[in-house]
Formats: structure tokens, sequence, C-alpha cells
């Protein structure tokens, strides 16, 4: 063999230039970049070098025959004529890797079955004995890469990935790989910063990744020392004698960078699962005197190292996958931008975000801003020098203002601790946009008239915006100290991009123009609706909220369904039904959470009988009686609302109907259509009322056209304008209703 290979080395895409320049350092010569990939020529000594010292690959791959292929038996005689008595012996294990198409070669497992066959047949004795095939711990593994008709067959030296070093057993729930962790450490500066005794500080550290790798690079600890199973381990052409050295060189340098002082390493959590698993894997990479993770939220953030050196700031903040995650992710940036200003000034800070629109919500300028990828997401990692004018705000700065704001910093910096005010932690009006201080500004003016009415009537629970600018399609309710935001999905006409910036504007002003902490803000996405799609579980969190109106308490779920379950427009149909109920007999049909009924017993109702097909809702509704001291007289039954019509031979005095636009649950016959099959309920509904009785009927089915022969039989009587409260006044279509009495 010549003392000279040809080399591959695969990296994330994105890495290829890092990658060349770290493989250059450390002995590669002759280098092409590829996508993924970097490629030269090196001895075997560099070899083992990238093996043991890259940081930034994922395999190290030495090629042992290049050869063109048009057909399968190309590829069979290619590989065959290796000799494979070399590299593994006939009783050995091996895995193949195929990658690439082409040449009659159009699937990679039938391209690997060639490979296997090929060396299985050269190495095959007299007496029958063959290598076999282990995919998990192999003595070699081969690869072979087509591409455009020419076969590249290599041996992979590293074994498993490059990025697994063996000290992240535990991670969570969308961890960064090791190596890429690495690179974008080095891309923020850290082995200059870390030379130099500086600090480091994740605010947001999941199980540690970012500070293992920052506190190897500073210990000069080769990334895979403590890895014990590599490709070339039983490999024929494997030296030990070189790789003895090698790691021994290694071995030296780690207890030499393990012995100087250790620099200050911090990680934060908010996560208390995460805490152990975190501690875990420091104490398996050997570094527990380095590195120290602590609990601690976003919000509170702020690095006090030991000799107050200032370093670097680096943090990988969640990107945001599940319905109504954009609240709780902007104000976490927000969060985090605040707490660089205040906490971090004249550090360095690192944010890689697979979501940079969030990242420009942090009210702090990037100076220079790198692409990467996180698997197959598209991610930028944005480097901010935390000075007093690299702050974003509403509005432009002068030099001279600039000025002022960096003597202010001096003289703040030169007070004592115990003279400086307490800062308020409220959001700077300044730093909204144009857009969303005119949106803030609608918000405080309607909370102002809505505010008053609503504490005259004893109400605590009611729409402070529903879309009222066209370009902010979003509804805004309060319940008590919590605000619940639903977004209009954009029509197909909107830029996307636009719509999300629309957004993000609107929720950065809302607590701010409504007075209420961030984390009381909650999201959630509202498209047409098909189905029951509206009654189905978004979340699975469970908790409710006590909210009240007219004297009666109730409680809300602002998180698990797009619904919370009470419908703030029907306020005025629930008062009338309590001013209406005192000694009547009172049937809620589609109940719901009974609201309704709660309203009917604290009006005196002789008796209530509410009727839904979900036993959750009913359940629901049960808590709601009892919670007020409502369980006798007030029966809940679980049944399909017709059929139940059908069956029953009981007279009320007062009926309330407020039915679904569609339902077709897997628990009833059929399917209901409220604009079909109104007539048919009302007559089963009527059927069932009292001489003197009241029906009150309504829906929110935009569409809805009720069905003109009802006049010639019954006294009907359209209320809609009559149920609006202030807060609903500005959406007449919310919802028609009727008032029905038999003739």
């Amino acid at each position: 063999m010549s003392d000279r290979y040809e080399l591959f080395l695969t990296c994330p895409k994105g890495l290829e230039g890092l990658l060349a320049e770290e493989a250059a350092g450390l002995g590669l010569e002759d280098i092409r970049e590829h996508t993924s990939a970097i490629r030269g020529s090196a001895d075997m000594e560099t070899a083992y070098r990238l093996c043991l010292w890259s940081r930034l690959g994922n395999r190290v791959l030495m090629v042992l025959k290049r050869f063109a292929m048009g057909n399968a038996d190309d590829l069979y005689d290619g590989v065959n004529e290796v000799d494979w008595q070399d590299h593994l012996l006939p009783d050995g294990t091996l895995a193949v890797e195929f990658s690439g198409h082409g040449s009659g070669i159009d699937n990679t497992h039938f391209g690997a079955l060639k490979v296997k066959d090929a060396i299985v047949d050269k190495l095959r004795t007299a007496e029958g004995e063959r290598p076999s095939v282990d995919k998990l711990n192999p003595d070699l593994r081969v690869h072979l890469r087509l591409d455009r008709g020419e076969a590249i067959l290599s041996l992979d030296l590293s074994g498993h990935s490059l990025h697994q070093r063996g000290y992240r057993l535990q991670q969570g729930a969308a961890p960064l790989k090791e190596n890429l962790a690495a690179a974008v450490l080095i891309r923020a500066g850290w082995p200059r910063i870390a030379a130099q005794g500086g600090a480091l500080a994740d605010p947001m550290c999941g199980v540690g990744t970012f500070l293992v790798e920052a506190a190897m690079i500073a210990a000069d600890i080769a990334p895979n020392l403590r890895r014990t199973r590599w490709g070339f381990s039983a490999w024929l052409g494997h030296v030990p004698a070189l790789w003895r050295k090698l790691h021994d060189e290694a071995l030296a340098r780690a207890e030499a960078g393990l012995a100087k002082p250790p620099l200050w390493i911090r990680g934060y959590e908010a996560d208390p699962r995460l805490i152990q698993p975190g501690r875990n894997n420091v104490e398996r990479a050997g570094l527990s005197d380095w590195i120290k993770i602590y609990q601690g939220e976003v919000a509170t953030f702020e690095p006090r190292p030991d000799q107050n050196q200032k370093g670097l700031v680096i943090c990988n903040p969640p990107y945001g996958e599940r319905l109504g995650d954009e609240a709780s992710l902007l104000y976490l940036y927000q969060n985090l931008g605040e707490r660089l200003r205040q906490a971090c000034l004249n550090w360095e800070a690192a944010v890689f975000t697979g979501a940079p629109d969030l990242g420009k919500r942090m009210g702090i300028r990037s100076h220079k801003q790198y692409a990467f990828w996180n698997g197959a997401l598209p991610c930028k990692l944005l480097l901010i020098k935390v000075l007093p004018d690299q702050f974003v705000t509403g509005e432009r700065r002068t030099p001279e203002q600039r000025q002022a704001d960096a003597a202010q910093a001096a003289i703040d910096a030169e007070t004592p601790t115990r003279n400086k005010p307490a800062p308020e932690p409220v959001i700077e009006q300044a730093r909204l946009s144009e857009g969303g201080q005119m949106f803030a500004n609608r918000l405080q003016k309607n909370l102002k008239q809505l505010g008053k009415w609503a504490r005259r009537e004893g109400v605590d629970c009611y729409r402070v915006y529903d879309a009222d600018m066209p370009e902010y399609a979003l509804a805004i309710d309060l319940y008590h100290d919590w605000v619940h935001v639903q977004e209009y999905a954009a029509p197909k006409s909107i830029d996307p991009d636009k719509a999300q910036a629309r957004l993000f504007d609107a929720l950065a002003a809302i607590p701010q123009a409504l007075g209420v902490d961030k984390s009381r803000v909650i999201v959630k996405r509202r498209e047409r609706q098909s189905g029951t799609r509206q009654y189905e579980r978004q979340s699975t969190e469970g908790k409710f909220t006590e909210v009240s109106e007219g004297g009666v308490k109730l409680l809300v779920n602002l998180t698990d369904y797009l619904d919370t379950g009470l419908f703030l427009d029907h306020r005025p149909m629930r008062m009338r039904i309590q001013r209406e109920a005192a000694g009547k007999r009172f049937l809620n049909l589609f109940c719901y959470t009974a609201t309704a009924s709660v309203h009917a017993a604290k009006g005196g109702a002789r008796s209530t009988t509410s009727v839904d097909l979900s036993k959750t809702y009913l359940d629901w509704a049960r808590r709601n009686l009892s919670l007020n001291g409502f369980s006798d007289k007030n029966r809940l039954e679980q049944g399909d609302v017709m059929a139940w019509l059908q069956g029953n031979r009981e007279e009320f005095d007062l009926i309330f109907i407020d039915p679904p636009t569609f339902s077709n649950s897997k628990r009833m016959e059929g399917v209901f259509d409220v604009q079909r099959d109104h007539v048919q309920l009302l007559d089963l509904a009527i059927a069932r009322l009292a001489p003197g009785g009241v029906l009150y009927f309504s829906n929110n089915f935009r569409k809805f056209q009720l069905d003109g022969h009802l006049d010639s039989r019954y006294q009907v009587e359209e209320i809609s304008g009559q149920t609006l409260d202030p807060d609903f006044v500005r959406n007449t279509r919310i919802h028609r209703a009727w008032k029905i009495q038999a003739k």
C-alpha cells in the first residue's frame, strides 16, 4: 500500500469550509470541498489524527479504489478485485453502506448486497468459512459511493459517527449534535475568548452540549479521546504503535489542559427534568470541575463570573412546532434580548436559531450572521456584541443620543448597586415597531372603554379586540388576568412572512398594552372549521382557571382546546336565562359545559336538564355546577340530542338550543347539519315545551337561514341584536338568535 491515501471527511451540510480549515490544521493536504464533505490526501498518522481530533467531522473514509461502472456486474467485479485479505480475516464481520444510484443500481440495499457478495466471495475459504454481516460493531465498515458512473470504494476508519463522543447518553427533546455545537462555538469565536480566559454561559443549556464542547475546546481535549472502539480497531492494516503514540500525546495534552485553572462555564435550564441528565453528561465527560448547571429561567438570567470577566453567552432557543408556540417563543426571545442588554453589557453573544424572524425580536442587532443546517432545518447563527449602541428600538437614535446613552451607562456602572433603583419589569414602548405601537394604542383604547363596562357588570372575562384593524386579524379575550389570543388564518393572498411579522408585532404589544405578564398570554390559530375540529384537544395541560360573570363562577381551560369552555358572545343570552329561570324547568340542549344551566340554577330554576354527547364536556359541566353549589335538581344526560328528544316525554318551561354547525361524532347515527336539520330539531324541542314556555335558539353559522315556514307554526322573533354586549357590537355576525313560542 502507498504511504499516502485519499481521504473523504463527511460533515453536516454547511460545515464544509470550517471542516476544511480544521483538517488543514491537522495535516490534510490538497483539500477540496464537496456538499457535506471534503477530500484531501494524507498519511496514516494524519488519518488517525483526524479521527481523534476532528470536532466537526462525521466520518473519515479512506479510499481503497475508484473504478468506472456501467452495471451491477461492473460493481461486483470492481470490488472483488481488491485484495480483501489485506483488510479482513475470513471469519471476520463487516457492514456495507452504499450511497448514490445509476448505472443499473436504483436501490441502495441492492447495491450494498452486491458489494457484500463481492467481498465475501473473495474471502471464502476452501472449507466454506466466510465473513458475516454485523451492522452494529463490525470488524470492517466498507463504504461505496456511486457518483456519475464512478464507484468510490472506501474503508470507514471512524466506525460510529465522530459526533458520538460518548458523554451524551441522555439528551433533551431537540438535541443539537455535538459536532454542530462545536461548529457554532468556533464560529462564535469561543477559541479566541477561551484563550483570553473569558467566561461562557448558556441560559438555555438543555443537557449541556454547548457547555461540554466549549470546555473540551478550552482544555485542549481531543473530542474522541474517550472512544474505545474505532472503524480501524480490527482492520488488518491498522498500525497500533502509531495510534498509541497519537493517543498518548492527546492524553498528555488533556491532562495539561485540565491542570490549568478552570474557566467559568455555566449553564442554566428552566426544565427541572433536564438538570440531572445535563450534570450526568458533564460528569461522564470528566468536566465537573469546569462546568456547573443550575435550574433557572431566562427571565432571571444573569452571568456572574468569579473575576467579573466578560465572555460569551451562547444558546440554542427552541424553534416552535406546536399550535400556540408563537407567543411563548416571542416572549422567550424578548426576555433573552432584555437579559443581554441588562445583565451582559460588553459580553459577546451567539444565538443559534431555526426561527430567524424571532431572532430579530430580541431588540438587539447582530453584527454578523452565518447560515447553518440542523439536519434538514435551515438555521442562522446570530453573533452579537452587547454594546449600548447595538440596541434596536422603535425609533432611530441620533449619534448624540447614543453618546448620552453610553455616558449614562458608564455612570450607572460606577453607581453602587444599593443606590440603584430596581429595574421595572416592563417592555419599553420604544421597542415596538410602528405597527406594533398602533396596535398597542388600539388595545389600550378598547381596554379603557370596555373595562369600565365590565367592572360595572361584574364581568371579568370579555373580548377586548376582534380584528378591529384588518391587518391584525386576531380575536383577543381577557379571562381575569389571562389573555387568550386567536389568530385568524390569513387569506392565501397575504404574504405569510408579512402575516407572521404582524403577529409578532401584535404579540409584542399585548403584555404592555393590557398590563399582563407575558407568561399569561396564550395563542391559538383558528382555521375555517370542519366537523368537530373546534372541539378537538390541542394540548393536554388539563389546567382550569376560574372566572366570573353575572354572579356565577365558571371554569375555563385556555390551553387544551381551540375553544375555552365559555362562549363569551352568549353572555347576554345566559343573563337573560338567569333573569327568566325562576321556578321553571330548564332544558339545555347541546349544552357543552352547561354554563347556561349554571345561570338558570342561579336564577332559581326549579330544575335543569343538560344534554350533550361528550362525556368530557359533561364532566366539565358537573364541575361548573358544583363550583356554584348546585348539584341537586341539576341533571346531566349523555346522548345524541335528536335521539334524546325523540325518546323523552317530559315538559320544560324554558329551553335553550345552541347547536354546532356540523357534527359527525362516532357516538351518533348519521350526521347533524344545522341548516338541514334545524326544522326537525325545533319541532322535536317545541313538542317538549310546556304551555306558555319559551325556547331560545341560536347558532354561529354565518350563512344560516331560518326556514321561512316556521312562522306559520310558531311565534318566531329574531333577537340577535338584543344578544350582543358592548364587547361584540363590532361583530354583529358572531351569532344569530331567535325567541320561539308555540302559537
